[in-house]
């Protein structure tokens, strides 16, 4: 998910104070905001969180 997408996802939350966030910390916060554990790029080749719209992403390996 693009940072755009997510800067998205946190408005629609109505989250404030997200200005100067680092991607994983605003996805934390917007898991937080869902009723998620906030653990983003946190798990290692499994992740039992299967509601969570950035598990794709946070299991997906960082393409450089």
């Amino acid at each position: 998910m693009k940072m755009q997408e997510v800067r998205q996802k946190a408005k629609a939350l109505g989250l404030k104070d997200t200005f100067g966030l680092s991607k994983a910390a605003l996805i934390k916060k917007i898991q937080r905001a869902e009723g998620n554990f906030d653990c983003f790029g946190t798990a290692v080749d499994y992740c039992d969180q299967f509601q969570c719209c950035f598990r794709e992403d946070c299991l997906t390996p960082n393409k450089s």
